[in-house]
């Protein structure tokens, strides 16, 4: 009996640890080198089961999963015919329409968008001689319509010229060159493509689906850090230059007025008073009249 009761206590507790084990395993930790594919995975199934029923045609923010707090997940359901009729929006991604179709071919798709924020440097290596400087972006589609045996994740196809673009202006880049700014995609399979950034430095265009982010040169800070150091030592030298060049203009303004009106002070003593002048040499002299009467003394008594 006792052996009965170790026996039943041995297998109940091997039970708790197997429900424990696949409980933590449906959620992946947040630590670097992770798998991509389970984290895009656990994010499309905590979607799914936030919202039970999607309706079709209405894009859907969900809130951060405990786990990951700063992550962002949207989901917008389609028709096929729909995605291609009229392209699809979802927020920082744009389809525009007439550009995409679900490839293999389905007739309604999931388009998950993610926002990693902080948790992007923990699933995506750095790119060699870059620094991040935006988080990273997914846009993944999935077969809504496949059972749970089937692969539910599809691609896009693009058509002709059309591009999806993906737009970071929430990010602020202004401390950057946008001419050495780069952005990323990170292919299901591992691989990387680098193209030049548009819209001012905060715009990427892919003709594929993935997960996208901008990155910057290392050393573009300390170019940066050395220009700023340099301009403010142009300012500490032009500012004491400015001050003493405003000091001069005023002193010899100052000394052209006091000129011009001593010059015009003696033009009008000159034309007030009633004296002739002559030229004595080089310079002009004033002269009086001669004196028409002359003196007499009231007592000419001379003794």
């Amino acid at each position: 009996m006792g052996a009965t009761k170790r026996s039943i206590l041995i297998m109940f507790c091997a039970l708790m640890l197997f429900r424990h084990v696949e409980a933590s395993s449906s959620s992946p930790s947040p630590q670097k080198n992770q798998s991509q594919g389970s984290l895009d995975s656990f994010l499309y199934n905590y979607a799914l089961n936030s919202i039970p029923k999607p309706r079709t045609g209405q894009v859907y923010e969900v809130s951060s999963p405990a786990n990951f707090s700063g992550v962002g997940v949207s989901l917008l359901r389609l028709r096929a015919h729909s995605l291609w009729k009229n392209g699809a929006n979802l927020s920082s991604i744009e389809i525009p329409p007439k550009a995409a179709l679900p490839f293999p071919f389905t007739r309604r798709v999931d388009l998950v968008k993610q926002d990693l924020g902080n948790w992007s440097t923990s699933y995506y290596n750095i790119v060699p001689n870059y620094t991040l400087v935006a988080p990273v972006v997914g846009l993944l589609v999935y077969n809504s319509d496949a059972g749970p045996t089937s692969t539910r994740l599809v691609g896009l196809e693009m058509r002709g010229d059309s591009v999806i673009t993906v737009s970071f202006r929430n990010v602020s880049l202004n401390q950057y060159d946008a001419a050495s700014l780069r952005c990323v995609r990170f292919a299901a399979d591992g691989t990387l493509q680098l193209s030049n950034v548009s819209g001012g430095g905060s715009t990427c265009v892919w003709r594929s689906d993935g997960h996208f982010s901008i990155f910057a040169p290392l050393n573009m800070k300390k170019n940066k850090k050395k220009g700023k150091e340099s301009e403010v030592k142009w300012w500490m030298i032009g500012i004491p230059g400015g001050v003493a060049a405003a000091a001069v203009l005023v002193a010899g303004g100052g000394i052209l007025w006091w000129w011009r009106s001593v010059r015009k002070m003696e033009r009008i003593a000159e034309r007030s008073e009633g004296l002739n002048s002559i030229w004595i040499g080089s310079s002009r002299m004033p002269t009086a009249t001669g004196i028409r009467t002359q003196p007499n003394l009231e007592n000419s008594y001379i003794p």
